[in-house]
């Protein structure tokens, strides 16, 4: 079998390009750029927990030798953390803490969830984008018929209908998968390090000054 024969990049303009903008259409703007920024993380170094926890560990140190009232907060490279920094020196409270990571969870996994949504739109529409092109093909035969290539028309009828399974299955349906796969990951990293991080201002800085549930008074 010659390969050559499926390549072909009428074909791949027309499946790929209507792939796009009929995804593009029925999921707007605002949604396409988060998948565009999620595919671009994607290809990045991802969640540098290492480093953060390093960061992490010189933030306690400075509790623990300054007190919660004269630290400040460290800088991250990392939004959530920031913030998370910023509430435990601002308002001296693990609840607080809870609260900001909670709020950057659940804007993050939002995200996440938007573009696998987008990509899964594209993998059901890329296939029915090469039906389009299949159906277009064999619907110029008849024209080609008085004398132009009916065999390139044949080819092209074929591949368009090839290019949109591979796209589906090749191309959107493994990225949005790999997008969730990320994600999830990146949650369960940033999970570990909130944990760790509340055990070690629990040690480091006892109540007071860190706010703690009030208890109950004894009978």
């Amino acid at each position: 079998m010659d390969l050559s024969q499926l390549l072909d990049p009428l074909a791949a303009a027309l499946v790929l390009g209507g792939t796009l903008a009929a995804a593009l259409l029925r999921c707007g703007w605002a949604d396409s750029r988060e998948t565009l920024r999620a595919l671009a993380q994607l290809a990045g170094k991802g969640f540098a927990a290492a480093a953060i926890r390093a960061e992490l560990g010189a933030q306690i140190q400075e509790i623990g030798r300054d007190g919660l009232v004269r630290a400040q907060p460290h800088r991250f490279d990392d939004n959530a953390f920031d913030a998370l920094a910023d509430a435990l020196i601002r308002r001296r409270s693990l609840a607080a803490l809870q609260q900001e990571h909670e709020k950057y969870r659940t804007a993050r996994l939002a995200r996440a969830d938007t573009a696998i949504a987008v990509l899964g739109q594209a993998a059901e529409l890329a296939p029915v984008l090469g039906l389009a092109g299949t159906l277009l093909s064999l619907g110029g035969l008849s024209a080609m018929a008085a004398g132009g290539d009916t065999a390139q028309a044949i080819g092209t009828a074929v591949t368009t209908t090839l290019y949109g399974l591979v796209l589906a299955n090749f191309v959107f349906a493994p990225l949005a998968a790999a997008i969730g796969r990320r994600s999830q990951a990146e949650e369960s990293a940033r999970q570990e390090l909130l944990e760790w991080l509340t055990d070690a201002v629990r040690e480091a800085c006892p109540a007071p000054p860190l706010a703690q549930e009030p208890r109950s008074r004894a009978a």
